[in-house]
């Protein structure tokens, strides 16, 4: 193996030799670096040497066979020589003149030579720095940018500097120091864009109220021109109720002065009025959420950022829609809560249509929905704490601008509408409950007199008041009084003040007139049913109140219940409703007056016998007495002076016509036929009596003097328009009881019992039993104290024994009348 690599290395070492042997000798250094490379070099040495002495051994055989020419040459080169070294002294010499005369040359050259080393130099550094200056200055405008915090700009000069200049140099360290901050510019940008955002997202948290204000104004601006409009359109349609809208049309032209005329858009309402009122973008610097979103979607990270930018608004938006605890007890606390809401969907609104999908309908639509039921259940919950009608109306009119406002950016809001109609129920509720307050100061502080009037103007100020007249009034001379008290314009402008308090709810809703109409009714039956009936039925069941006054309600209620087809009028009015319409509501103000008016004659008679009542408990009867007394009782003759009085006081009432005889003379007839039957039975009672238990005939005779009292108190007509002996019957069976007793008439009684032509058809068989019994019980014990006198005894005996006869033929008209 060893001879074999030895005879390897031995043919290698022949073949480099010749190479070197043939080869030129500026190119024979790679293949002498294959010697030092191998590991033979001391044999490879060995065979140079060995052929280095082959060749000096060829070279001397040469030179030995030509010799004889060598010598030849040399003696011709001994002859040049002379000549050579002439020519060398020459040379020399001139060469010492030439670098005489070019040494200034030489030095020109040298700095030529400088000059254009260092032209070369400059001129490459200019190519250089041509390339480079470019880098450093997009890099020095991208700091300047960056400090400027114009970071938009900075990420496009990044862009360029990264993909258009650092390419150029990119051999340069400086440049991949450059390359190397690119990303960590990059993150700088975005952390720097992103802070801008936060504090973007700060600010119109903090400017919502602002804007939501801003927007809402610009809302009420039109609203404003719209209620102009409707009232000017209700004056040329409606004149009667012309005052009252004209006052309404005069505060609002008071309060802007210079709204022109003409039919305007929302908008150009809103951009022609006096007050300049500025957009979103003029309250909130938008700049910054645009510069993070292009940053953003150049970086690649779009999404990234759409879905911060969402999380951040709906978390805003949860706090936005959280009310505050005490927001019912204010209006402020409603329109701050309002504006805040407001403020946040006009800047969605303006990111939704100044950017391309940050933003987009579906999400604007998802946080509308979230914001709706959120709110409407808040304004359910803190409306219902208001118990001040005028709160829930103000609160109305800015749920309605709120409203308006959001739908004038596209947002839906029917269902605000349809909760107004829930607090629509609300706000009745607080009129009922404030009208009620009114209604009873108004019943309080009335003196139930007639209005008096003393000249033409006062007259004509109260007709115009109160629909009312009197052709006959109208004759008298003044001073002269009005039938009613003055209870009756206060109640009657009241109820109309009611519905225009209704109506003022009703309007910005966008019900029709019918459903106005309908509304207004409804409350308006709800204020004349429950509220006016109960406050009239307190006032008419209060214990003070006198017999003069409930006649007054009485004459009162009457011309309130004829003004209710004037109130029928006044809501056509209004409403431009016909009341012929279909599913027209009428008003119940008829009945109100009428159950009133009913409740005051009840009350009428109730007095009236309580009265009675307080007079028969005077009543102090001798039962035992032998003799009669030569007149009436004394309680008697006073409680016939008191009711010849009060109904004295009935009849002279004043009032027209249909009033009077209304008044003074239906109910005064009632009244007194009331109080006469009540007497009578009152009377009879007190004869009839468990307590009595004995009778003189001389008690029942001055018993009788009493009756008689009455029944002349009964045909001297107290009250005017009884017809014959109407009233006397009142006190019929109270006077066949006693004539029966008195002329001890038993055979005619007992004998007619049960016939319609019997003289003492009303004097039930019960009765006459019980009033014989305590008469026959006197003459029992008169009879035990007289037995001295026998023939005394035997009167009474007789009698006694007639009047056991009457008591049992008594007793069988009892049993055979039950059987």
């Amino acid at each position: 193996m060893a001879e074999l690599e030895s005879l390897e290395t031995a043919a290698e070492h022949e073949r480099i030799l010749r190479e070197i042997e043939s080869t030129d000798t500026a190119c024979i250094g790679p293949t002498l670096r294959s010697v030092y490379d191998g590991e033979e070099h001391g044999r490879f040495m060995e065979k140079l040497e060995a052929r280095i002495r082959n060749h000096d051994r060829e070279i001397e055989k040469m030179c030995n066979f030509h010799y004889q020419g060598f010598v030849d040459s040399i003696t011709e080169l001994l002859k040049v020589r002379g000549e050579a070294q002439k020519l060398k002294n020459q040379v020399t010499d001139t060469n010492r003149k030439l670098q005489s005369e070019g040494k200034e040359l030489i030095i020109a050259m040298e700095e030529l030579k400088q000059c254009r080393l260092q032209q070369r130099n400059i001129s490459a550094t200019v190519d250089k720095l041509t390339l480079c200056l470019p880098v450093l200055e997009m890099y020095s405008k991208l700091r300047e940018q960056m400090k400027s915090k114009r970071h938009y700009p900075a990420l496009k000069t990044l862009e360029h500097l990264e993909h258009t200049y650092l390419p150029q140099v990119s051999h340069y360290r400086f440049c991949k120091v450059m390359v190397d901050n690119i990303p960590k510019l990059r993150e700088e940008i975005k952390e720097v864009s992103m802070s801008d955002l936060k504090d973007f997202l700060e600010s119109i948290r903090k400017h919502s109220d602002k804007i939501g204000e801003t927007a809402m104004k610009q809302d009420c601006r039109y609203n404003q021109w719209k209620i102009i409009a409707r009232i000017f359109f209700s004056l040329l349609l409606s004149p009667n109720i012309k005052a009252q809208q004209q006052r309404n049309l005069d505060n609002i032209v008071s309060q802007h002065p210079r709204i022109s005329g003409g039919k305007k858009s929302k908008k150009e309402a809103c951009a022609g009025s006096d007050l300049e009122v500025p957009g979103a973008q003029e309250l909130v610097d938008f700049s910054p959420v645009y510069r993070c979103l292009h940053i953003y979607s150049v970086l690649g990270a779009r999404e990234t950022f759409e879905n911060y930018y969402r999380k951040q608004r709906r978390k805003q938006a949860r706090l936005v829609l959280q009310p505050p605890s005490n927001m019912h007890e204010t209006l402020d606390g409603y329109r701050k809560y309002f504006n805040q809401i407001v403020g946040f969907f006009v800047v969605e609104d303006h990111i939704l249509h100044t950017t391309q999908g940050l933003v987009n309908r579906a999400y604007i639509d998802e946080l509308w929905e979230m914001a709706l039921s959120k709110t409407i259940a808040a304004l359910r919950t803190h409306s219902s704490y208001c118990s001040d009608p005028s709160l829930v109306l103000d609160l109305k009119n800015l749920i309605v601008l709120f409203a308006d406002t959001l739908q004038g950016y596209g947002f839906p809001v029917n269902q605000l509408f349809d909760m107004l109609l829930e607090i629509q129920d609300q706000y009745s509720e607080t009129l009922l409950k404030k009208w009620s307050g009114v209604f009873r100061n108004i019943l309080d502080s009335d003196n139930y007199s007639p209005i008096p009037v003393t000249n033409e103007e006062i007259y004509k100020k109260m007709v115009g008041q109160f629909p009312f007249q009197d052709a006959e009034l109208e004759k008298q001379p003044f001073p002269k009084k009005f039938p009613f008290s003055e209870f009756v314009p206060k109640v009657y402008n009241q109820i109309k003040e009611f519905i225009y308090a209704c109506l003022k709810f009703s309007e910005d809703l966008h019900l029709s007139s019918t459903e106005v109409d309908d509304m207004i009714r409804k409350s308006t039956n709800l204020l004349l049913t429950r509220t006016l009936s109960n406050c009239l039925q307190n006032v008419i069941k209060r214990k003070n109140v006198g017999l003069t006054e409930l006649v007054q309600i009485i004459i009162n209620t009457t011309h309130l219940e004829k003004s209710c087809k004037f109130l029928e009028e006044f809501i056509t009015n209004i409403t431009n409703v016909l009341p012929e319409t279909v599913h027209t509501t009428k008003l119940y103000g008829t009945t109100t007056f009428k159950d009133a008016r009913h409740a005051a004659e009840e009350e009428i008679y109730t007095n009236l016998n309580q009265k009675i009542d307080q007079f028969l408990q005077l009543a102090d009867y001798d039962w035992m007495a032998l003799e009669p007394g030569s007149r009436a009782s004394d309680y008697l003759v006073d409680l016939i002076g008191f009711l010849r009085s009060t109904f004295a006081v009935f009849t002279h009432l004043p009032g027209d016509v249909d009033a009077h005889s209304t008044m003074s003379g239906k109910v005064a007839q009632t009244a007194c036929m009331s109080a006469c039957k009540h007497l009578s039975t009152s009377l009879m009672q007190l004869l009839l009596e468990a307590e009595v238990r004995q009778l003189t005939l001389g008690a029942l005779q001055q018993f009788n003097l009493d009756v008689e009292e009455c029944e002349q108190f009964a045909r001297s007509g107290p009250v005017p328009g009884f017809q014959g002996d109407t009233l006397q019957l009142a006190f019929i069976d109270l006077r066949q009881l006693l004539d029966l007793f008195i002329q001890w008439d038993w055979s005619t009684y007992l004998a007619d019992y049960g016939q319609p032509t019997c003289k003492y058809l009303r004097v039930n068989p019960t009765t006459a039993l019980v009033l014989l019994e305590k008469i026959s019980r006197v003459m029992r014990d008169t009879s035990r104290k007289n037995n001295v006198f026998a023939q005394f005894r035997k009167n009474e005996r007789d009698k006694q024994k007639l009047i056991d006869t009457v008591a049992k033929q008594l007793r069988g008209l009892i049993n055979s009348h039950h059987s």
